[in-house]
């Protein structure tokens, strides 16, 4: 079985490296990861000790959030052979090999340039004969003039008014992406003055989720904005025929109220039934593309274009601090490599995001999709079968409504899932109110600093029903403010953990065939091709 692959790239000093590309399991540092002595968490977060961690188990990012790893089952040790294992996987090596251009998707043969999309870090990386920095930014130069224009009311309605709405229609990461973001940043602009348009999101090919979202708003002062990158996605057309549909019903001109992000050679780009067209490209997946067109668009029109590009800048710094080979100064590769040890050495199956914060509230539905989707494999970048496990399914709830969720679980139940915790020491809007000597915001982060020592050190009882055992381990990042820059460094954060750990685990984390197969199949069903089991569902379902 082939278990690596060399590839020389050019490094920025002109000498060539070459790239292995080998399975995690065949990698010596992890054979001796497997090997450490394992950290008993509820003794070293006790007493001073704990406190002396809490101290030093910490990283500086960017934009002033920390990244602090003290209550996760590491000590030096293990610390010292992930490094080396960051060292053997190449894993820099191998960002700086995609940031230059690379063909790191090889299940479509692509480039992966969502990076490139707020700044770049290393050579200029051309494409189809295009140098795709000058296209992004292009692109989020012509979305800047055409929100300004509508803030102006130089786009307007038929009628010459000016739009209040701004609706998106996508699926999957053209709709939880900038959802979470928009949502993240809603009340920060109201407080900070630079809130243009409320925003509405259409994602789910549910007819209820189109007419809730309808009969919400006066469509006579809607811009819509249609994300199809191939200009044929099913559901996306489906909501705009529908949405089409609501306006022709209102007595108005479609194409006076739409807009598409699409591609250049896609059927939308020069279709007279859109006001205006922005593009994307193939080297940008929906789940990583809130920093391309297809969040700038809703996000410009909903915010500024400033706001935008503040978002932009902390994602940039963020990737920029990316690049750092020393594992303690590169909060997003310690991150990434802290997961693999709590999946692959210790067998824990899935991960918790748990931002206290409830502009947060949809980000870890976003984490999930980019978690999720692209290190959800089975195969190796090769296509061959690996022998290890991969990605942790990802699931989450913002603050203390998710503590009176499904912690319980988290505390005492049979299976220890690492968590992720994001808190904020300032609240966005500054309203607050002192009960009982203190804020709601202070409540809010005690209770936030309380979960992570109480998940760590447990609380022994004679009463085996209250009786908790400790030894969960949690990281969090914290802040002072959530804001577009903090916000687009956080995305940045988990995009690279993300991208790291597809790397360690030698898997393509940026392809989704596993979402290809149902879609075939329910055009089967439509087109009432079926047999066997589907077209009796398709009978019991009415079809």
């Amino acid at each position: 079985m082939r278990i690596y692959m060399n590839i020389t790239i050019k490094a920025h000093k002109e000498e060539s490296v070459m790239l292995n590309w080998k399975n995690l399991d065949t990698l010596a540092s992890y054979q001796e990861l497997e090997k450490t002595d394992r950290v008993k968490l509820e003794e070293v977060m006790s007493g001073e000790n704990g406190a002396d961690r809490v101290k030093n188990y910490s990283i500086p990012m960017v934009e002033g959030l920390t990244y602090n790893y003290a209550a996760k089952a590491v000590d030096n040790q293990v610390l010292e052979v992930l490094a080396k294992l960051a060292e053997e996987a190449q894993l820099v090596e191998k960002f700086e090999s995609l940031y230059n251009g690379a063909v790191i998707n090889t299940g479509e043969k692509r480039l992966v340039l969502h990076q490139l999309t707020r700044g770049q870090l290393g050579n200029k990386v051309e494409a189809d004969g295009v140098d795709k920095r000058e296209f992004y930014v292009t692109q989020q130069k012509r979305i800047a003039e055409f929100a300004n224009k509508v803030h102006a009311g130089e786009i307007t309605n038929a009628a010459g008014e000016k739009f209040t709405t701004v609706v998106q229609i996508g699926i999957g990461g053209s709709d939880l992406g900038p959802r979470a973001m928009y949502l993240a940043l809603e009340n920060w602009a109201k407080k900070n003055n630079t809130f243009k348009m409320e925003a509405k999101f259409i994602s789910n090919v549910d007819p209820d989720d189109a007419a809730a979202v309808l009969n919400s708003i006066d469509v006579a002062h809607s811009l819509f904005v249609l994300v199809s990158k191939s200009g044929t996605t099913l559901e996306t057309l489906t909501n705009e025929s529908f949405v089409k549909d609501a306006l022709a019903k209102a007595g108005l001109d479609a194409s006076k109220h739409m807009i598409a992000v699409t591609s250049e050679t896609s059927p939308l780009a020069k279709s007279d039934d859109y006001l205006a067209a922005f593009f994307m490209d193939d080297y940008i997946g929906g789940r990583y593309s809130s920093t391309s067109a297809v969040g700038g668009a809703v996000l410009s029109l909903a915010f500024g274009p400033e706001v935008f590009a503040q978002f932009l800048e902390g994602a940039a710094e963020v990737d920029r601090r990316a690049t750092n080979k020393n594992l303690l100064e590169n909060p997003e590769m310690l991150d990434a490599l802290i997961g693999v040890y709590e999946r692959n050495v210790l067998g824990y199956p899935a991960t918790a995001v748990l931002p206290y914060s409830q502009a947060l509230s949809r980000f870890p539905a976003h984490l999930q999709q980019m978690d999720m989707e692209s290190n959800g494999k089975s195969v190796n970048r090769f296509g061959e079968p690996i022998d290890y496990v991969t990605g942790p399914l990802i699931f989450g709830e913002p603050g203390t409504n998710g503590q009176h969720s499904f912690y319980q679980l988290l505390h005492q139940g049979t299976d220890i899932v690492p968590l992720q915790f994001i808190g904020f020491k300032d609240s966005q809007i500054g309203t607050d109110v002192v009960i009982q000597g203190s804020t709601s915001q202070q409540k809010l982060c005690a209770n936030v600093a309380a979960q992570i020592v109480a998940f760590a050190c447990g609380k022994a009882d004679d009463n085996r029903n209250k009786n908790f055992e400790g030894g969960r381990p949690s990281s969090i990042i914290i802040g002072d403010q959530l804001t577009p820059k903090t916000l687009g460094a956080l995305l940045a954060h988990f995009e690279n953990k993300v991208m790291f750990q597809g790397f360690a685990w030698n898997v393509n984390s940026f392809d989704q065939e596993g979402v290809q197969l149902g879609k075939v199949l329910a055009k089967r069903v439509l087109a009432h091709e079926t047999d066997g089991a589907l077209k009796v569902y398709s009978d019991l379902l009415n079809i």
